[in-house]
């Protein structure tokens, strides 16, 4: 009688737990399911503005998706994606891992810790926008940087930043790590404060020295947060939107070298070009799964 009284309980507690899911799944099927169904449905079928009139919609099936996939543009702007969001995450990794390894290390006694990490994790909370805004000005022909370069006699003329393929893209990788690297160091630290520190006072005794207890001990017990931090940060640079699209004032310059895929999609939409428009969403759905996915197998395949 104890046992199913016991058991009911259970059943009654865990029915609460249900209860409190309810809003996250309400929430996700209206704003997130039915407006990814909604845009698989619209991939397939032509339906676009030409001047005033309406074209559509007209099924076509998967001749959006075929359109797409041999346009040459669509993986020019997926290549300039990967390029920068890399050109960013790299050093955004090393430097967190270095600033979380410092902050974690009690050995070190840092002071002024609560302040630093305060100031480098400002930046994650500013729009990018404005980042984006700061950095056109600060960098414009007649920015504080160029007057700087000039008056010291470096330049005799403005430096014109956004007419160069590598200091136009140096730029977008730049802030896309001054925006993240605080949020990514947060992250790793935590990941270190959980660790034992028995483990690295027994590494200490068996005369371990600091590259193996980092490479045997902290990054092995960190690999799922940096994986997580590895696909949160994947995602938010396929997705890489505002940055370019402010420097560049929507057009993608120098040569389209800016122009991310997400740019494309936007230019879609303000066309009113539904049909290609979700063929390019679905697409890059696949495309972050994919990536997400393989990034997943080879952790599991380090983890064995």
């Amino acid at each position: 009688m104890d046992k199913k009284k016991s058991n009911y309980n259970v059943v009654k507690f865990n029915r609460w737990g249900y209860i409190f899911l309810i809003p996250f799944f309400v929430t996700y099927i209206i704003f997130s399911f039915i407006p990814l169904c909604n845009t698989i449905y619209n991939s397939f079928f032509e339906n676009y503005r030409s001047g005033l009139k309406q074209i559509g919609p007209n099924l076509v099936g998967v001749q959006n998706y075929v359109n797409l996939l041999s346009t040459p543009e669509v993986w020019k702007y997926l290549g300039n994606t990967l390029i920068m969001w890399i050109g960013g995450f790299i050093p955004q990794i090393l430097i967190a891992l270095l600033l979380a390894y410092w902050f974690s290390d009690p050995s070190l006694r840092l002071k002024g810790q609560r302040f630093f990490k305060t100031v480098i994790y400002m930046p994650n909370l500013i729009m990018a926008s404005a980042f984006s805004m700061l950095f056109f000005a600060l960098f414009s022909d007649s920015g504080p940087v160029n007057q700087i370069l000039m008056s010291m006699g470096l330049r005799s003329e403005p430096f014109k930043f956004f007419q160069y393929v590598a200091a136009s893209r140096i730029l977008v990788m730049f802030m896309n790590f001054l925006m993240w690297f605080g949020n990514t160091t947060i992250l790793l630290m935590a990941g270190m404060l959980g660790i034992d520190t028995a483990l690295y006072e027994a590494a200490q005794v068996d005369g371990a020295t600091a590259s193996q207890v980092f490479s045997k001990i902290t990054m092995p017990i960190l690999r799922p947060i940096f994986v997580y931090v590895l696909i949160t940060s994947l995602i938010g640079g396929l997705q890489m939107f505002d940055v370019p699209q402010i420097l560049t004032n929507g057009r993608g310059n120098p040569t389209d070298s800016l122009t991310t895929v997400i740019m494309l999609l936007n230019r879609y939409l303000t066309s009113k070009d539904m049909g290609r428009g979700g063929a390019l969403s679905v697409f890059m759905f696949v495309v972050t799964g994919v990536l997400s996915l393989i990034v997943f197998k080879m952790n599991s395949s380090k983890e064995n």
